[in-house]
């Protein structure tokens, strides 16, 4: 098939229709969504800034968190603002090829965002069971190396999944029923022999969750046993405090990543508007949450907040 006739084969543009069943509360829903998306941005934003500023906060820890917080900020940004325009304005329109664009960079940082949460999980792992090794395990071009890592790996998973759909004839469909395109949402437009694409995006998404849960797991398996032998209980309570964020902000980010994956391929009884509020909060929770939580439960942070915001009021 050549160049020119595959083109032909690609509707001008695609039409999001925002949540189907709730075309009319659309308007509403828009507000708290708009609410959560202002917190994650400026939430996200001062974390960046006070671990720029902050020289002793260059440590795997808080670096870990700015590449959360730099994801969260693509990630949401990716879909909100187009969400936003649908909810608001009815502009459901997305080109062909802006909708792939949308497609790559959800599906590429919510790959990074489960990476960092992984990496974050091993640092937790190796501060704990080896303190005394940490910062000579972890060093900051490690740190640096373990991000570009999991970034890379987001883009060559994802990449092949854009190129696939690229390729495909959509005999003019194109009514997406979802607020942003989403892989398996555009893949049921299509009119040619999907399969493939089936199988890779089945194949992408079990390699990363299904990889980064597993190592989640031994990280905190490992954890719990050495807290569990500390002879103070003081001791066993700060070791489960310093974890307890980090684990809040897995379940967030996994509980409705999974259940989305899982509706789109076994869970045609549940109602699609159900299935798609969840996919949208999938994106827009953890953005939101991640700067509240570390923020709150980590004291050099929250430190950091109170005096940069003192300083604003003198």
């Amino acid at each position: 098939m050549s160049l020119n006739s595959t083109v032909l084969f690609h509707p001008p543009y695609f039409l999001l229709v925002g949540i189907p069943g709730l075309e009319k509360e659309q308007f509403w829903i828009g507000f708290p969504f708009c609410i959560m998306y202002a917190i994650a941005v400026l939430g996200n934003i001062i974390l960046l800034l006070i671990i720029k500023t902050e020289p002793s906060l260059h440590e795997p820890m808080y670096l870990f968190l700015a590449m959360l917080a730099f994801t969260d900020l693509v990630l949401s940004t990716s879909m909100l603002p187009k969400m936003l325009s649908i909810f608001w304005v009815g502009s459901g329109e997305i080109g062909f090829l802006s909708c792939l664009a949308q497609l790559f960079f959800i599906h590429t940082f919510s790959s990074m965002e489960s990476g960092v949460l992984m990496a974050m999980a091993l640092d937790r792992c190796i501060a704990i069971c080896c303190p005394l090794r940490h910062s000579s395990i972890l060093s900051v071009p490690v740190v640096v190396a373990l991000g570009s890592l999991v970034l890379v790996r987001g883009v060559l998973l994802v990449s092949p999944a854009c190129f696939l759909l690229h390729r495909m004839p959509f005999c003019q469909h194109h009514i997406i029923s979802h607020s942003y395109c989403e892989h398996m949402a555009v893949v049921k437009l299509a009119c040619g022999e999907t399969r493939v694409s089936v199988i890779y995006g089945l194949f992408v998404a079990l390699v990363v969750t299904g990889s980064d849960i597993i190592l989640i797991s031994v990280s905190y398996t490992m954890i719990l046993r050495v807290v569990t032998r500390l002879p103070s209980t003081e001791a066993q309570l700060k070791a489960f405090s310093t974890c307890a964020s980090h684990v809040c902000v897995i379940l967030v980010f996994y509980v409705p990543a999974l259940f989305t994956f899982f509706t789109h391929r076994f869970g045609q009884s549940i109602p699609p508007h159900i299935h798609i509020m969840v996919a949208n909060l999938y994106l827009l929770v953890p953005p939101m949450l991640n700067p509240i939580v570390y923020g709150v439960r980590t004291k050099k942070l929250r430190d950091r907040v109170v005096l940069l915001f003192q300083q604003k009021g003198n």
